[in-house]
C-alpha cells in the first residue's frame, strides 16, 4: 500500500519532543515503526517554518538548520515551510497587582502556514492518486476537514500518529486508523551522532546531547 506522511513539526517537536534526549530523530524510522508491514512509505512531507533568534535562545536557528539537514539525509523527503509572524498585542494579566494595569504589551509569536499546507498537500495528492494510504503525524483538530475528505469522498485510507498527551477525539473518529507515537519507538528512531550529505559531515547539536 503506497503510503505518504504528512508531518506538522511543531505538533511533534512540543507535543513529543521538546525537553526530552530524543530531538535528533529519524521520521522515516519513527514512522515506520507505528505501520503495519502492508504499508510501503514512498515519501514524508515535513511542515515547518524557519525560527528566529531569541534572545533567551539565540542558537535555536542554527539547532534548526542541523536538524534540517539530517533530515534532507532521508529519501523521498519533502521540507515544506510556512512562517512565522511576530507582533505586539495587548493581552490580560493573569494576576495583575493592586492598582496594576489588567493588561500588558507582549510580543507575540506565532507559526502561520503549516496546517493549511499540510491540508493542501494531503488533498492535493489524494486528488492525483499519488498514495493509498496518507498518513498524518499530528494532533491538530483542524485537520478533521481533510481527514473526512480524503477517506469518506476520496476513499483512501487516512492514519493519525498524534504526538500529544492528549488524544483528539475527532481526529480518533475519523481516521481510518488512530495511534500515539510512543515514546519507546521515538528512542528507537534516533539518527546517528553523525550524518554525511554532500556538503560534508555533520554531528548532532551539542545542547541535544
Amino acid at each position: 500500500m503506497r503510503t505518504i506522511a504528512y508531518v506538522d513539526g511543531f505538533n511533534l517537536y512540543f507535543g513529543a519532543l521538546r525537553k526530552t534526549p530524543y530531538r535528533w530523530l529519524n521520521l522515516q524510522r519513527l514512522i515506520e515503526l507505528h505501520l503495519m508491514p502492508h504499508n510501503q512509505l514512498i515519501g514524508i512531507k515535513y511542515f515547518t517554518a524557519k525560527l528566529n533568534p531569541r534572545p533567551n535562545d539565540p542558537d535555536a536557528p542554527l539547532r534548526q538548520e542541523i536538524y534540517l539537514r539530517a533530515l534532507a539525509t532521508l529519501p523521498n523527503f519533502e521540507i515544506m515551510l510556512g512562517h512565522f509572524l511576530t507582533k505586539t498585542v495587548r493581552m490580560l494579566l493573569a494576576n495583575p497587582a493592586p492598582g496594576q494595569s489588567p493588561t500588558a504589551e507582549v510580543v507575540k509569536t506565532e507559526e502561520n502556514g503549516s496546517d493549511v499546507n499540510l491540508a493542501v498537500q494531503l488533498l492535493h495528492d489524494a486528488h492525483l492518486d499519488r498514495f493509498d494510504c496518507g498518513v498524518v503525524v499530528s494532533g491538530d483538530s483542524d485537520l478533521l476537514m481533510p481527514v473526512r475528505i480524503v477517506r469518506d469522498e476520496l476513499k483512501k485510507v487516512v492514519g493519525v500518529l498524534n504526538p500529544q498527551r492528549h488524544p483528539c477525539a475527532v481526529l480518533k473518529a475519523h481516521a481510518t486508523f488512530y495511534k500515539h507515537l510512543r515514546r519507546n519507538f521515538i528512542a528507537a528512531a534516533q539518527f546517528p551522532d553523525t550524518l554525511a550529505d554532500p556538503r560534508g559531515t555533520f554531528t548532532k547539536p551539542t545542547a541535544w546531547v
